[in-house]
């Protein structure tokens, strides 16, 4: 019973937290958890766990998607190459699923990587949160966030 009410907790606690965030925190929260779930679908997929693999490899599609879908390409210049970079990631990831390819995994890890880290970099900034409020994707349309 004690854990079920902590698990409860937890999944509160994680809702108010996406529901206080400022924009910048959310878009770095997308990111957390992308990668997480890269890392999670790269080891199953290692360990030969293929649904877990893919439960992990869908969900972050839907998190590149959702990046895709709420980034201003009329605020930002740089906007256009990050949407390619998110269309080359969906297909790899895709690709990584459907053929069971760790390597390809890999890959989108070690593209995502860099950005998160960028990304983590401008939401410390003291302008941050004015910037990436009106230009940067802020994510939230649904999905789900939880780091269980």
């Amino acid at each position: 019973m004690t854990t079920l009410l902590q698990a409860q907790a937890q999944a509160q606690y994680g809702r108010e937290a996406v529901l206080s965030a400022t924009p910048a925190r959310l878009l770095t929260m997308l990111y957390d958890r992308l990668l997480l779930d890269l890392h999670r679908a790269e080891q199953a997929q290692r360990a030969g766990s293929w649904n877990d693999a893919s439960t992990a490899l869908l969900h972050a599609q839907d998190i590149v998607a959702e990046l895709s879908s709420s980034l201003r390409v009329d605020l930002w210049d740089g906007a256009e190459g990050l949407l390619a970079v998110y269309a080359f990631v969906t297909t790899t990831l895709r690709n990584a699923n459907v053929q069971r390819d760790a390597a390809l995994t890999r890959q989108a890890i070690d593209l995502m990587e860099p950005l998160a880290a960028a990304w983590h970099e401008a939401a410390a900034l003291p302008t941050a949160a004015d910037s990436l409020t009106s230009a940067a994707p802020v994510g939230g349309g649904g999905l789900h966030l939880g780091f269980a």
